[in-house]
C-alpha cells in the first residue's frame, strides 16, 4: 500500500465534507470577485504553461483562485500539474519533491506521477516527504483540480520550496523545463503564492496614512510588474528590495523561469484582490491569479 497524505487543513482552509466542499468552489467562481460562472473544461490543448494562484482560506483566496482555474478550463486540462508551493512549516530540505503514493482531500485521491516526480527529484531538489506533512500551500490546489477534472484523472507532482533566492530558482526552473521537454504528458505548473502580508498580524506596518490594503496593494503591484514583464530575477531582486512579504516568490520565479524555457511569453494578470475586501482589518494580505502562455 503505497503512502497517503490526508488532507491537513480541510475543516480549516476548506470544507472538510465533500458536498460542503463543493458547494464553495462554486460560490468561489460564482463570486462578485470570482470568475463569474461555472467552468465548463475544453476538450483541446491550449498554449497555457503555467498559473500563479493564492493558497489562503477559500473565504478569503478562493474568488481569485478562481479566475485561475476559469482560465484553465479555458485552455483544457492536462495529464499531470506540478505544484510548487513555499514551505510554512520549516520542515524538510531546502527544497523537497515527494516521489510516491498519493493525497487525499474530501474530493477524493490524487496520484502523484511517479516517473515525472522521480526525474525532478535531482539536484538541489530532495525526495523528501517530512516538508509536505503539514504545508498547506500545495494541498489547497487540489480541490479545485478536482472540481475541474469531474472523473477525469489526474496526477501530480508537489515540490516545497523553502529557499527562494535566485540561484535556487534557477535550479529548480530549470529541472522542471527539462523534465517537461523530455515528458510526452500535457503539463502544466502551478505556483502557489499569496503577495503582501501586511499589518499588525504580520508585523508588517504600513506607513502613516495609508490604509493597509492600500499599502498591500501598492506592493504588489511591484512584484506583479515583475511578474507580467516574465523578469524572474528582478522579480526576486524586488521582493528583497522593497521588502514584499510575499510568501512564494521563489516558487513563482520558477514557474517564470521554467515556462520561458517551454517558450512561454505572456504573463497576464487575470485578478487581484485582498482579504480586506471580505473582513475589513488591521491586517491585510494580497492575492494575485495570473496566467502564463
Amino acid at each position: 500500500m503505497k503512502t497517503i497524505r490526508n488532507a491537513v487543513v480541510a475543516g480549516q482552509f476548506y470544507p472538510g465534507s465533500e458536498k460542503h466542499l463543493r458547494q464553495q468552489i462554486e460560490e468561489c467562481f460564482l463570486s462578485t470577485r470570482g470568475y463569474g460562472r461555472l467552468p465548463q473544461v475544453n476538450n483541446k490543448q491550449g498554449t497555457l504553461k503555467g498559473l500563479i494562484v493564492p493558497h489562503a482560506g477559500f473565504i478569503y483566496s478562493g474568488a481569485i483562485a478562481s479566475h485561475a482555474y476559469g482560465r484553465l478550463a479555458e485552455e483544457g486540462f492536462a495529464d499531470t500539474f506540478i505544484i510548487l508551493g513555499p514551505n510554512h512549516t520549516g520542515m524538510g530540505s531546502g527544497v523537497s519533491v515527494m516521489t510516491t503514493g498519493a493525497w487525499k482531500t474530501p474530493l477524493g485521491v490524487v496520484r502523484i506521477d511517479e516517473e515525472l516526480a522521480g526525474s525532478i527529484a535531482t539536484g538541489i531538489i530532495d525526495s523528501d516527504v517530512s516538508a509536505h506533512t503539514y504545508e498547506h500551500s500545495i494541498e489547497v490546489q487540489l480541490p479545485f483540480l478536482q472540481y475541474l477534472s469531474s472523473e477525469r484523472p489526474f496526477e501530480f507532482v508537489p515540490i516545497c520550496m523553502m529557499m527562494q533566492d535566485y540561484d535556487t530558482v534557477l535550479d529548480v526552473g530549470g529541472i522542471i523545463a527539462d523534465a517537461i521537454h523530455r515528458s510526452k504528458k500535457q503539463i502544466i505548473i502551478i505556483a502557489s503564492s499569496d503577495f503582501s502580508h501586511a499589518g499588525f498580524n504580520y508585523q508588517s506596518t504600513p506607513p502613516q496614512g495609508i490604509r493597509v490594503d492600500e499599502y498591500a496593494t501598492q506592493q504588489d503591484n511591484l512584484a506583479i510588474q515583475q511578474i507580467l514583464t516574465m523578469n524572474p530575477q528582478q522579480l526576486i531582486d524586488t521582493v528583497e528590495q522593497h521588502n514584499i512579504t510575499m510568501c512564494g516568490s521563489g516558487p513563482v520565479a520558477s514557474l517564470l523561469l521554467a515556462a520561458k524555457k517551454l517558450k512561454a511569453t505572456k504573463a497576464e494578470l487575470l485578478k487581484y484582490g485582498t482579504s480586506y475586501e471580505v473582513h475589513p482589518d488591521s491586517s491585510c494580505v494580497g492575492y494575485g491569479a495570473i496566467a502564463v502562455s
